[in-house]
């Protein structure tokens, strides 16, 4: 009897890091990106589009920490089976739907402003995710395209960093490398690229409040 208990959990413990994924999506017309989707496993694997039929979506890995912070306001939240909408006459503020699958068990709940500190938290992070995904396409698109502009897109990098806006900086890595090591660049931008790099690769402990 207490082995098929213990094998019961083992399975259910299974199913939720095999299966569960937290689904955002925000939809508002007229600002940049106009749409946004952010699918992220329990396993920390996630995948950004800025279409329902993007046909270049982005794929990077979460950390088990910033992912288990994500999943942890999910479970907050209920998973998504209550109203998250305030009801207030408020500014259109984007469509947001959070959406929990695990297995065939799916929630999904849409809202344009919520009072609910858990619901804004949450979105704050998918926020943060596309703000850097947005800072790596600029930095993608200027060491290509517009060398000349490349610092002021590490200075937005930086200050978003020091904001604490950026979220799994170890997508911008590569692309921080390639430029601090090519002399095309404006010295500048390599030194800045290369202090940028070193900064997250050995970020500063965390100081407890």
């Amino acid at each position: 009897m207490r082995l098929a208990i213990l094998l019961s959990v083992a399975a259910s413990v299974y199913a939720n890091d095999s299966s569960a994924r937290i689904h955002y999506t925000k939809s508002f017309p007229g600002s940049v990106p106009a749409y946004v989707s952010i699918e992220l496993q329990k396993s920390g694997q996630a995948v950004y589009k800025e279409a329902p039929d993007d046909e270049q979506p982005v794929e990077f890995k979460m950390s088990s920490e910033d992912t288990a912070e994500i999943f942890n306001l999910a479970e907050k939240l209920e998973r998504f089976k209550r109203p998250l909408e305030s009801g207030l006459k408020v500014a259109n503020m984007g469509v947001k739907t959070f959406r929990f699958e695990d297995g065939s068990a799916k929630n999904e709940v849409k809202f344009n402003y919520s009072l609910d500190e858990d619901a804004r938290v949450l979105s704050d992070w998918f926020e943060r995710i596309t703000e850097t995904q947005r800072l790596q396409f600029d930095l993608e698109r200027t060491a290509k395209f517009d060398r000349l502009g490349v610092n002021k897109t590490l200075l937005q990098i930086q200050s978003a960093y020091d904001r604490k806006r950026l979220v799994g900086v170890e997508r911008l890595l590569p692309l921080l490398d390639r430029v601090a090591k090519n002399d095309s660049y404006l010295h500048m931008a390599r030194e800045r690229a290369a202090a940028l790099a070193e900064g997250f690769r050995n970020p500063k402990p965390k100081i407890a409040e």
